[in-house]
C-alpha cells in the first residue's frame, strides 16, 4: 500500500527543490511544507536544517553532490537559475534525475524562451529541451518577469540623471507568490508537459515602470526614448516576450506590489 508519493505508507519521499533559497524558492518551500511534503533544498553552502526542510550540499554547474541529493526523491522542482549556465545546470540535473529514476521533473522557465534572441532566453530554452527530452515525466511552466525584477530595473535606472526608455519594449510582470503557488500545484499533480504560461494582469512599457517608481519615491528624472537595436529589439517590439493569448493571468498588479514595497521601506 502506498501514499500519494508512491512511497511506503507513513514515509513520504522528500521533494527536492533547487534554488530553494532564492526569491521563488523561499516562497515555494513553505507552501510545500504547509502541504505536508518533506523538502530537500539543494545548496552550494552548508545550511541548518529546519522543520521538515533538509539542506543538501550540491552544485548544479559543477555536477557535484546531485546523486546523493536525489537519493530516494521522486519529484524535483527545478527553480535554480542565474545569468548564465542554466542549460548546463539542467543537463546535469537531468543526468542525475535519470539515474535516480525520478518520477516527476518540474521546471520553471520564462515566457519568450523560444522567441527572444538573447543568450539568457536561449539558455532557458536549452534547459527546457533538456527536461522535455530527458525521458522522464515532466512539467514546464513559463512565467513572466517577476515584480521584484521590475523593481530592481526601475531602481537602477532611477539612479541615472537621465532614464533611458527603450521604445516598444513591454513587460507583463507577475507576482512571484502567484508563480510559487502555481508551481507547488504542478509539483503535487501529475506530469503535464508544457502548461499554460503565467503572466501578470497588465502589460507595461519600461517607461511606465520607471515613472511609477519615480512617482512612488517622489523623484523626478528626465526620460530619454531610445531604440533597442537588432533582432532582440524587433522581438520585443513585436511583443514576443509577452503571452497575450492562452496564458493564465495573475491577479496582483505591479501597482499593488510597488505600493506594498514602498510602505515596507517607510515602516518604522
Amino acid at each position: 500500500m502506498t501514499d500519494t508519493t508512491g512511497s511506503p505508507t507513513g514515509s513520504p519521499s522528500p521533494l527536492l527543490v533547487t534554488g530553494g533559497t532564492g526569491t521563488l524558492g523561499s516562497l515555494v518551500v513553505p507552501l510545500l511544507r504547509e502541504a505536508g511534503v518533506p523538502v530537500r533544498v539543494l545548496s552550494r553552502t552548508a545550511r541548518p536544517a529546519a522543520d521538515g526542510v533538509t539542506p543538501v550540499r550540491g552544485d548544479l554547474l559543477k555536477d557535484e553532490g546531485l546523486d546523493a541529493a536525489l537519493d530516494g526523491v521522486e519529484t524535483v522542482l527545478h527553480l535554480a537559475g542565474g545569468p548564465k549556465g542554466d542549460d548546463v545546470a539542467a543537463r546535469n540535473l537531468v543526468r542525475a534525475a535519470r539515474a535516480a529514476r525520478v518520477r516527476h521533473l518540474v521546471l520553471v522557465s520564462v515566457i519568450g524562451a523560444d522567441t527572444v534572441p538573447l543568450a539568457w532566453f536561449k539558455a532557458k530554452l536549452e534547459a527546457e529541451r533538456a527536461v522535455s527530452g530527458s525521458g522522464l515525466p515532466w512539467t514546464t511552466l513559463r512565467a513572466a518577469q517577476f515584480h521584484e525584477l521590475a523593481l530592481t530595473v526601475a531602481e537602477k535606472l532611477a539612479k541615472l540623471p537621465v532614464v533611458p526608455v527603450p521604445g516598444g519594449v513591454r513587460w507583463q510582470p507577475v507576482d512571484s507568490r502567484e508563480v510559487a503557488a502555481r508551481l507547488v500545484e504542478l509539483a503535487l499533480g501529475r506530469p503535464a508537459g508544457l502548461v499554460a504560461d503565467l503572466a501578470g494582469p497588465t502589460v507595461h512599457t519600461l517607461g511606465d515602470l520607471s515613472r511609477d517608481y519615480l512617482r512612488a519615491r517622489g523623484k523626478r528624472r528626465l526620460m530619454l526614448p531610445v531604440r533597442m537595436p537588432g533582432k532582440a529589439g524587433r522581438a520585443y517590439r513585436a511583443g514576443e516576450n509577452l503571452s497575450l493569448d492562452g496564458a493564465m493571468t495573475g491577479e496582483r498588479t505591479w501597482e499593488a506590489f510597488l505600493a506594498e514595497r514602498m510602505a515596507e521601506r517607510l515602516a518604522p
